[in-house]
């Protein structure tokens, strides 16, 4: 059983077990989370033992929890890898996200398997590919259109995961080598130095500076807010969210939004459905622009734009908060926003400014104060000097990137979530019975012997007996409807009726647990489909034994090692990216007037990226529309000591 295309679902992430559990309180119909290893977070890793207890939470909501194992694997890891996905399939895990096709070679439990964004999803034939190799759920690359994704939904039967918000790597996923080429970190097994959030020099063929100092392969931040009806419509029916490094008030307040938005959508839509059960109250107002972010974009779903881009900086620049309105010796003014003013401010914000030269100055607040009674004017004490913060003047613009206010609130209870209960009351012989049934149809009973007694005041004892029964406060349930099917309403000693109550609650929390159904491994198709293509280079991320095997048997003639194995050692492509720094400076062919195609005679004039003494060229495939970020491996990274040597990939696999 994989999601059904009419079933919608909120993927949320978790850095930890502990904001797993959040984001399943704020809407999550699922999480995906690290385990121990292998979760291609470095720093975002989870013991088993609390990934179960993850589990037990989002499986009383019918929710479900996804467990990261998608770095690529040295042959010594595959039966650590091994050990580990049995761990987890028995701490209940419902899926497992994986990007190493060598691990669908090892002897593995009927786990579902999803293939990570890091599989390089573009293609109807990769998708079909995968599907046909027993991938239940797909995550497409973050750079297609709605026509490709419609395409390649269309032409599958697995279920579509789609990325609707959070930062945007400019590489497609799983083809980005810098981080290893220039620091031996890999991205592919977890650990990116982030290159493309760096600045620098864009150097045209003649020596000409064409940008100075910016970060042209730093996007903005995705955010699909206005699009979900349309990829909703497009196929897509897992809608996730970035940011297993993200904090526990970032998933809830994205989760928060995109759950309330999903809802919009399934109330007017009653073909559609929710993949979990409950409804969520919130106790704040969601509000992703609060966030950390680098602004937005819809990327590429709506066609190719120029303002993807955050090219100035890749810091959190904030909401605008007002401008300075004095500067004194300890202290300035700030003077508020219209919007702002019914806010305030509050001892610990984060602020910031841009000076003459585009630098952002950035500080925390020790002590802020209202200037008068209005609320327009605040007087600021910064925990910096105020001689070393640069060009701040009367007249400069503010924007707040850290508001306390808004912080302290999500760091209390802010969501409530509730499954809607129908409760019916009935007489035994010798006193109560109790019927609570849920919104999927689940039912416990209780009955309770007692001593019941005709009401002196029937509508008193009738209005107590519903309070009494509805009271569901410390369960995760509410009580939609109390019908009392008793000759009449009988006056009951509320010990009775909370024993009847809890009794039945509990009835039906088992009758719900029975119900699960754990998400079964679509089986792969045999024989073994063969692979959309005979050769592999080192861009399909080949690390181990296991994974050429799968290739071999899937008909690939000749596999190339991963970059990593350190065998590419000349200039290669260390980045494939949708992102085109020529058409985001306004040096693209195709935006020249009268050109409506890239003619045969254009030729791409090479640029240079420099970051110190980091040099990169750049290199145009103009008819897929692909930038090509070309370099070479460095000897530093060369004599690190590999963990193992690879040498068996550069020939031909075995018939």
């Amino acid at each position: 059983m994989s999601l059904a295309r009419h079933e919608i679902e909120l993927l949320a992430p978790a850095r930890t077990v502990e904001i797993g559990f959040e984001a399943i309180n704020h809407g999550a119909d699922a999480v995906y989370i690290g385990g121990p290893s292998f979760g291609a977070r470095s720093n975002a890793s989870n013991e088993v033992s609390d990934i179960a207890r993850l589990v037990a939470h989002a499986h009383r909501y019918n929710a479900k929890i996804f467990t990261t194992l998608n770095t690529i694997l040295r042959d010594d890891e595959l039966e650590p890898a091994r050990k580990l996905i049995w761990e987890l399939y028995d701490a209940g895990v419902d899926a497992l996200i994986v990007q190493d096709m060598g691990v669908l070679e090892l002897d593995l439990p009927p786990i579902q398997l999803h293939a990570s964004t890091q599989t390089d999803i573009r293609t109807v034939e990769k998708a079909k590919f995968l599907q046909d190799s027993g991938f239940s759920q797909i995550v497409l690359a973050r750079e297609l259109t709605l026509n490709q994704i419609r395409d390649i939904s269309a032409n599958t039967h697995c279920a579509i995961e789609f990325f609707i918000h959070g930062a945007l790597c400019v590489a497609y996923s799983g083809q980005c080598f810098i981080s290893h080429a220039h620091t031996g970190r890999s991205a592919n097994r977890g650990d990116c130095s982030q290159a493309c959030r760096l600045p620098y020099n864009v150097m045209d063929g003649a020596g000409q500076v064409v940008a100075f100092e910016q970060h042209v392969l730093s996007m903005k931040d995705n955010d699909q807010s206005a699009n979900l009806n349309a990829l909703i419509d497009a196929g897509v029916s897992s809608f996730k969210i970035e940011g297993r490094y993200k904090d526990m008030g970032y998933v809830k307040n994205i989760t928060a939004h995109y759950r309330m938005l999903l809802d919009e959508i399934l109330e007017a839509r009653p073909e559609l459905q929710p993949s979990s059960s409950g409804e969520c109250t919130f106790y704040f107002q969601p509000d992703p622009d609060r966030n950390f972010n680098r602004g937005a974009t819809d990327y590429f779903v709506n066609g190719r734009k120029e303002d993807i881009g955050a090219f100035e900086s890749p810091k959190f620049l904030g909401l605008p908060l007002g401008e300075v309105a004095k500067v004194g010796d300890k202290w300035f003014d700030i003077a508020l926003n219209e919007e702002q003013q019914a806010s305030g401010m509050s001892n610990g914000d984060g602020i910031n400014y841009l000076t003459l030269t585009k630098d952002i100055v950035g500080m925390k607040l020790n002590v802020v104060e209202p200037i008068g009674k209005a609320g327009r004017i605040w007087r600021v004490y910064p925990n910096e000097a105020m001689d070393t913060l640069k060009d701040l003047k009367v007249g400069v613009a503010i924007n707040r990137n850290g508001d306390r206010s808004w912080e302290n609130q999500l760091s209390k209870k802010s969501s409530e979530r509730r499954i809607g209960v129908w409760m019916s009351l009935s007489d035994t012989a010798d006193g109560l019975h109790l019927a609570v049934t849920d919104e999927n149809g689940n039912v416990g009973e209780a009955s309770v012997a007692c001593d019941k007694q005709a009401p002196q005041n029937v509508e008193k004892s009738e209005t107590s007996l519903r309070e009494n029964l509805g009271k569901l406060g410390t369960t995760i349930f509410s009580a939609n409807d109390v019908t009392l099917a008793t000759s009449q309403p009988w006056f009951v000693p509320a010990s009775a009726v909370n024993t009847l109550r809890r009794d039945a609650i509990n009835a039906l929390e088992a009758a719900r647990a029975a119900a699960y159904i754990r998400p079964q491994r679509t089986p792969a198709v045999e024989p073994p489909v063969p692979y959309p293509e005979d050769t592999l280079s080192y861009l399909a991320n080949v690390y181990n034994q296991k994974a050429r095997d799968f290739y071999a048997r899937h008909g690939v003639k000749v596999i190339d090692a991963a970059y990593e194995s350190h065998e590419e050692l000349g200039e290669v492509s260390l980045m494939i990216t949708k992102h085109c720094v020529r058409f985001s400076l306004s040096l693209c062919p195709k935006q020249a007037k009268g050109v409506t195609g890239v003619q045969g005679t254009v030729r791409a004039e090479p640029l240079q990226l420099i970051n110190g003494k980091e040099k990169l060229t750049l290199r145009f495939d103009c008819k897929p529309c692909e930038m090509h970020v070309v370099g070479k491996i460095k000897k530093s990274v060369l004599n690190q000591i590999p963990a193992a040597p690879i040498q068996f990939y550069k020939a031909r696999p075995n018939a």
